[in-house]
């Protein structure tokens, strides 16, 4: 629900017929505030940081984490690149993180795989933070002031 992928341009609209579907929660600059924070509440700090996600075969989603990295750039004033733990080069498990910043939203398979990166500082999943309820409320808002008959934007 990140990134512009398969669940939220094609599964969730073809599964939840007559709901409202909004565009993915990221990547916002909010989030990277929030990543920023998650990473300092794990002992970061400073110096480079992979953004871990989960990774697509989409290259939107591939783009959307990329944006992700640099919005946490900007944030912590550090370089910031992106590894993924699935689908995505490159992967996790081929690079050697010192600091590593989740983008998920939650624990389970792949935050299991990145708290197990070995990396120095590993920040835990985004988790439940007003911030991104703020963002589901503009998305949901945003995608009500579409014309009738129209989808969020993919």
């Amino acid at each position: 629900m990140l990134t512009a992928g398969y669940h939220v341009r094609v599964d969730l609209p073809a599964q939840a017929t007559g709901v409202l579907v909004t565009e993915a929660l990221g990547p916002d600059p909010r989030i990277a505030a929030v990543l920023a924070q998650r990473l300092r509440e794990a002992g970061y700090d400073g110096g480079p940081v992979t953004l871990a996600a989960a990774g697509s075969a989409d290259r939107r989603a591939l783009n959307d984490v990329s944006l992700a990295a640099s919005q946490l750039a900007d944030v912590l004033g550090e370089p910031v690149s992106a590894a993924y733990v699935s689908a995505g080069q490159p992967r996790l498990d081929d690079v050697v993180p010192h600091n590593v910043s989740s983008y998920l939203l939650a624990p389970g398979l792949f935050a299991d795989k990145i708290a197990a990166c070995g990396a120095r500082v590993i920040a835990g999943p985004l988790g439940a933070h007003a911030v991104l309820a703020e963002i589901a409320l503009d998305r949901y808002r945003g995608a009500l002031a579409q014309p009738p008959g129209r989808t969020a934007p993919a």
